[in-house]
């Protein structure tokens, strides 16, 4: 536990989002907000502790909290199926086990919106995790990146068009998130490169392979065979000569 803990880091906007509610009086939120958010991040990190992953942060945000990974990004799918649904089912399981014994309306209020929240496709949130790993199913690495950052900016903007009459700090939220999509969307040639490396540079052993002629079609979860120039060549030798021939740039 005190290992957790002295990976918590409190980010700038949620010190300025807790402090406006305190001067407002709005003790009981804040008291709720924070219960609510700890068991659901509790929920990721249990998870990812099962499955052994390596916890780098857990910051703590206006809408929430994030736990960043120390991790390799050729992790197993499913892993990081498991990972990102565990705050809501967290979450939800700790909501029903209350009931009836905290002021319901209130807090069944703030619960469902900090659940729906989070479930909505914008980059970090979880629903954007959730998408990723779907895109990453059906569509290569690459685009998975490009597509989630799409729908991340598109999603600010629907939200920034329909929320900000009705609650101002909706902005500060959304400013957050802006600058984080705008962060993948300028790292991903850097995120594509080390998914890269890591394969060249890695043993993973998938289940399922995948024939293709483009290293921008290379996909997670999957080996791949090179058939270029009518010859078939293996992941392993293709990335050789890739990063042999960058690294005599």
């Amino acid at each position: 536990m005190k290992t957790i803990l002295s990976k918590m880091y409190y980010h700038p906007l949620f010190l300025v989002t807790i402090l406006i509610f305190t001067l407002m009086g709005e003790f009981r939120f804040i008291s709720y907000f924070m219960l609510i958010i700890s068991v659901h991040e509790l929920g990721h990190i249990l998870v990812a502790i099962y499955f052994k992953w390596n916890i780098d942060k857990i910051i703590l945000l206006p809408f929430g909290a994030l736990t960043k990974f120390n991790e390799l990004i050729n992790k197993p799918l499913i892993e990081e199926f498991f990972i990102a649904i565990a705050g809501v089912i967290f979450q939800t399981l700790f909501f029903i086990s209350t009931k009836n014994k905290i002021d319901y309306k209130y807090f069944s209020t703030i619960n469902y919106f900090i659940l729906i929240f989070n479930l909505i496709p914008i980059y970090p949130l979880d629903g954007s995790k959730i998408l990723n790993i779907l895109f990453n199913k059906i569509t290569t690495f690459k685009n998975s990146i490009l597509l989630t950052t799409i729908i991340s900016y598109i999603s600010i903007i629907f939200f920034a068009i329909t929320f900000f009459r009705i609650n101002k700090l909706i902005i500060l939220v959304l400013i957050f998130l802006t600058l984080e999509v705008n962060k993948l969307y300028k790292e991903r040639e850097y995120i594509f490169n080390k998914f890269l490396l890591e394969r060249y540079l890695g043993e993973f052993k998938f289940k399922h392979k995948k024939t293709i002629d483009n290293v921008n079609l290379m996909k997670k979860d999957y080996r791949h065979l090179f058939y270029i120039d009518n010859k078939y060549i293996t992941e392993s030798y293709f990335l050789s000569k890739m990063f042999d021939i960058k690294s005599n740039l």
